[in-house]
């Protein structure tokens, strides 16, 4: 059998001699890695697991959930609850502080009791952080969806109706937000009493403060989404949705909100640490949930009376209010920054 080389053609010149030892086109070699698709949401995951800082947050704030899911769970298992009155953890000669150093810090009570009432103050935690988290995630979902539609409205629409939902927005923004809602929850509550003692649901007063807090927290969404929707309405795939016959509807909830899921996710991710930090202030301030239903922000209000004699009562909730908010914080930034393909990765 001949192995001289065959005359190869060209696209001009003369043909000349293929090379038996070329490469040709054909499968990857072994030990070469096939180029792998991947979607956005997988390369931001990516972006995600390889930033340390973020990845710590995220750990963090799935066990601060986990912890407010299972909260009786883990009372019952640990026995450092239900909450209930622990009156022999406390010492009634002393004024009712707790027996031991550091607010009575034991193996029975893991943080310690509350002075004056002897409540187990790990169990008060466990169950007032499933109440920070409830109100700052569900007023977050309640103001961001409100925000997506006002602001795909103003920013599709365009004309008079920019015109008055964008006035509207500036209004919301100009509000000085926690006096309003100072001003606007005890009104709003004593209107809706529901009990026979002229008191309101507790269920009812978180519905008021979820909401109290959501109608001023929509704005910031809604500006967001409109500056969005007015550098996307004009484009080529807008365009040919319009000419193909497709409705506001079709344009508004196929074609621009999928686009739009990246900057959504950034203002949720921001606006639940902010609504939990604003929970947590009404509280102190004695206008959102109160004793004895179990809160960060009342824990905050009664520790603060017992500071100089019991400073681990104050310290306990306050540690992990900051340690909780920071890692939302830390988190949101983290997401905002895998999902901006113009963020420098380094």
């Amino acid at each position: 059998m001949s192995t001289r080389s065959q005359p190869v053609e060209t696209g001009s010149g003369p043909p000349r001699t293929a090379d038996p030892a070329e490469p040709t086109a054909g499968p990857p070699r072994r030990g070469r890695k096939a180029i792998a698709g991947r979607s956005p949401s997988q390369m931001a995951w990516k972006r995600v697991r390889r930033d340390k800082i973020t990845t710590i947050a995220l750990v963090i704030t799935v066990l601060f959930v986990l912890i407010a899911l299972f909260a009786p769970l883990l009372t019952a298992v640990t026995g450092w609850g239900p909450i209930a009155p622990d009156n022999k953890a406390i010492n009634p000669d002393t004024g009712n502080y707790p027996y031991g150093s550091f607010g009575g810090i034991s193996l029975t009570h893991l943080l310690g009791v509350e002075p004056g009432t002897g409540y187990d103050l790990f169990a008060r935690i466990v169950y007032g952080l499933r109440t920070s988290l409830l109100v700052g995630l569900v007023s977050a979902v309640v103001s961001t969806v409100v925000g997506v539609v006002v602001g795909l409205a103003a920013g599709y629409f365009g004309g008079w109706i920019d015109t008055l939902l964008s006035r509207v927005m500036d209004v919301m923004l100009a509000f000085p937000q926690l006096l309003f809602i100072i001003a606007l929850t005890p009104v709003i509550q004593s209107a809706l009493q529901t009990d026979s003692h002229g008191g309101t649901n507790e269920n009812l007063r978180l519905a008021v403060l979820v909401l109290n807090i959501a109608a001023f927290a929509w704005a910031y969404t809604a500006r967001l989404v409109r500056g969005q929707v007015l550098s996307m309405r004009e484009r080529e795939f807008v365009d040919a949705a319009r000419i193909m016959g497709a409705g506001w509807r079709h344009i508004l909830f196929r074609q621009l909100l999928p686009n739009l899921w990246a900057p959504i996710l950034i203002a949720f991710a921001l606006a639940v640490p902010q609504n939990i930090t604003t929970e947590a202030a009404l509280s102190y301030l004695g206008v959102g949930v109160v004793p004895p239903n179990p809160d960060w922000g009342s824990l905050l209000t009664d520790a603060s009376q017992f500071f100089l004699q019991d400073p681990a009562y104050l310290f306990v909730p306050g540690v992990l209010l900051l340690i909780l908010v920071l890692a939302l914080n830390l988190l949101g930034d983290g997401v905002r920054d895998a999902l901006d393909p113009r963020a420098n990765r380094g």
